[in-house]
């Protein structure tokens, strides 16, 4: 199929008719947003990992050591030379071995059968829902290979973490451009692509909806799950097997990050039929944002914690422990209860209780490109009366204690409590404009019912 690629042409005929999804409007600030990202995002997460890869973790020292020298340019490439990663045979080897073998197990793994939320062209697609048991499989695997049957060692991937960025960042780059190049000449479904008329924008954000080789591999689900979150305990296990290679035992700041990221990840994948239906699936286009995110920026940088650990090993005390321990389940706790009342609600067409009363609810109607009038329910009570995102408040409060694991002596840990905050606060407006546009009147009579959009009395 050989689609007219003219960006004005193609802005124009996509987006008759849509009510909602990513902005089709773009101005000369966004584009320049996207230009600077593509720039500045890789070399971030390069000297993060640079950081902590030579100087245990201090997000000042090499910036110290660039103003120790003499400026020339000279010694400015020289120093720029040794942050970079080396990219090595065996790096290469390892990360793409890993990505066949989700890929092999995303294809043979029988799950439930999940269906996502109707998309703006009118389409319900159906995943297979199996990342538990890929989840599972692969940490049998990785212990039986790395422990019990000792081929692999168990710190393989903190041993081969510069090579791997190297590769991550090929395969994030290559599906950029690759999902770039099929969105024009082969798409999965043409009706939900989004043109804005600028071909960088495009590429950052994204143009198909939901991307797909053949019925059931989808690129969001699986590069959002596989590569990225099964990923994510399988570092923090790898760089645990570390410490303990250097100290002769794991700190209980280490076991217990372990234990906290394991809850998230586990959660993810036992409610990933949940997941169908969160603003990633339903709302967000496949391009750089996802592609180069969820290869490079979610295993890097939502490990930091990890590698800290690892060049500054923490015993925490017995009350700070409890401490750290109380505030990420009490996070977990309310982050978990409030998306079940959601999801209850939405399984039950707002026709059940909700802390022992019945549900209030707003039906509200919207209209997909097709012409098609359908109904949802927007839930006014419970959690979801006391603001519109009581989640992420839990969401924000598990985050936070997976940073307090490594103590208060360096920022670099403290990444990633402020990336979720700025995250989740940017997900609150694009949540809120999508809903506008998806439900207008409906959604201005939510807004009234539930004014506060996280915290009451705050934000």
């Amino acid at each position: 199929m050989v689609v007219d690629i003219s960006p004005k042409k193609l802005a124009k005929d996509s987006q008759s008719g849509k009510t909602w999804g990513r902005d089709r409007d773009i101005g000369y600030p966004t584009i320049l947003a996207c230009a600077s990202l593509f720039a500045i995002c890789p070399l971030a997460i390069i000297y993060f990992w640079s950081a902590c890869n030579s100087y245990k973790c201090s997000l000042g020292a090499p910036i110290n050591v660039l103003l120790s020298i003499p400026f020339t340019w000279k010694n400015f490439f020289g120093w720029v030379y040794d942050l970079l990663p080396t990219p090595t045979y065996y790096g290469f080897v390892v990360y793409f071995a890993w990505v066949a073998l989700q890929a092999f197990l995303n294809v043979v793994v029988q799950g439930p059968i999940g269906t996502g939320q109707l998309t703006p062209a009118g389409h319900i697609l159906k995943y297979n829902v199996n990342g538990f048991r890929c989840w599972v499989i692969t940490h049998v695997l990785y212990v039986v290979f790395g422990y019990f049957i000792p081929i692999i060692p168990l710190s393989i991937v903190h041993d081969n973490w510069g090579g791997i960025l190297v590769a991550a960042n090929v395969l994030g780059y290559f599906m950029t451009f690759f999902s770039y190049f099929k969105a024009h000449y082969f798409p999965s479904h043409a009706g939900d692509r989004k043109f804005s008329g600028s071909r960088l924008y495009d590429l950052f954000m994204g143009i198909e909806f939901n991307p797909r080789f053949g019925e059931w591999f989808d690129f969001k689900l699986f590069f959002n799950g596989r590569p990225g979150i099964v990923a994510w305990t399988l570092i923090d296990l790898s760089f645990a097997a570390a410490q303990y290679n250097q100290l002769g035992y794991v700190t209980n700041s280490m076991i217990l990050l372990n234990v906290l990221h394991a809850i998230y990840v586990v959660d993810y994948f036992w409610n990933e039929d949940w997941y169908l239906r969160t603003i990633d699936i339903a709302h967000d286009h496949f391009g750089f944002y996802l592609a180069w995110g969820d290869c490079v920026l979610l295993p890097y940088m939502y490990t930091l914690q990890s590698h800290y650990l690892v060049r500054n090993p923490i015993d925490m005390s017995t009350p700070y422990f409890l401490f750290v321990t109380a505030l990420g389940l009490t996070g977990y706790y309310i982050f978990r209860t409030v998306n079940n009342q959601k999801d209850l609600v939405r399984k039950e067409d707002g026709k059940c209780l909700i802390w022992g009363k019945p549900a209030r609810i707003i039906r509200a109607s919207y209209i997909t490109s097709d012409g098609k009038k359908h109904t949802s329910v927007l839930l006014t009570s419970g959690y979801w009366g006391i603001s519109r995102h009581f989640n992420y408040l839990g969401d924000l409060m598990l985050s936070l204690a997976m940073c307090m694991t490594c103590g208060f002596d360096h920022w670099l840990p403290y990444f990633y409590i402020l990336w979720m905050t700025c995250l989740l606060g940017h997900r609150v407006e694009r949540d809120s404009k999508r809903c506008h546009g998806k439900y207008g009147e409906y959604w201005e009579q939510y807004c009234k019912l539930v004014p506060y959009k996280v915290i009451p009395f705050v934000y």
